[in-house]
């Protein structure tokens, strides 16, 4: 059970983060940065360093739980973090590099991103999402510089990279999987292609987001439920249900704008 008060805890565990060598600011993100957190929801905090950071200053800490080294999580943007229990709380820290987030800013300023797999993430995550956090999180100790707005750029392009690959994944599944009553990979297509069109949607609203909890649901995508939940092995059924997913997610997509 936790001894200390939430704004303890956070105080208390924010300046132990903020103390550690390289580390320039900390923030807290998820849920309850935005205020949609329940009680027993995770504490997600950031370690935003420049140059050398090192894993091993973060496990000297003592505290309960598994600290990976810098691009344990993949090697992309999300380059690793730890999983913690501390004051009987579970708490997620993550690694944020500001060159690379600078970076990444100033490539989506310009249009461009790149998607990269994560575990836990349908159809991967894009590259802008550390631009996201710094939108989204709450600074705690430190100074970051935040979006003021949605880049305009990454308005225009992210939909189309986003839904093309949605509209591929479906065209594939009728084609090849439906056919021959491969129910899992037809349902799985179709999981992940309403995944790439609801990314597409919220960035032709120009809205972040950081991670797939409540992503199709905030995109209005929430008939897809219904449409998996008809699913059969037949082929005529799987053949069914991809098209009426193409046409949902597509009508979804061309009522924001983001494609023609």
């Amino acid at each position: 059970m936790p001894s200390l008060s939430d704004r303890t805890f956070l105080d208390t565990t924010a300046d132990r983060l903020a103390a550690l060598p390289g580390v320039r600011a900390v923030a807290l993100g998820g849920s309850r940065a935005q205020g949609t957190h329940g009680p027993d929801s995770d504490w997600d905090l950031a370690v935003y360093y420049r140059g050398r950071f090192d894993p091993a200053d973060l496990r000297a800490l003592g505290w309960e739980g598994e600290v990976s080294e810098l691009g344990g999580w993949g090697g992309g943007v999300f380059n690793g973090g730890a999983w913690l229990t501390i004051d009987g709380r579970g708490v997620d820290v993550h690694y944020r590099d500001l060159d690379v987030v600078e970076h990444e800013w100033a490539e989506a300023e310009e249009g461009r991103f790149r998607i990269e797999p994560l575990l836990f993430h349908l159809a991967g995550i894009p590259s802008y999402l550390v631009v996201a956090e710094l939108a989204i999180n709450r600074v705690l100790r430190g100074e970051l510089r935040r979006p003021a707005a949605y880049p305009p750029e990454l308005r225009r392009t992210a939909p189309e990279r986003w839904y093309g690959p949605a509209t591929a994944t479906l065209a594939y599944a009728k084609a090849g999987h439906a056919p021959k009553g491969s129910l899992t990979l037809v349902a799985g297509a179709i999981a992940v292609a309403a995944t790439q069109t609801a990314h597409a949607v919220l960035a032709a609203r120009g809205e972040w987001t950081t991670n797939d909890k409540g992503l199709i649901a905030r995109a209005g995508l929430r008939e897809v439920d219904g449409i998996l939940s008809g699913l059969t092995a037949s082929p005529a059924t799987l053949t069914r249900a991809v098209t009426e997913a193409e046409t949902l997610l597509g009508r979804a997509v061309r009522q924001v704008g983001g494609h023609t």
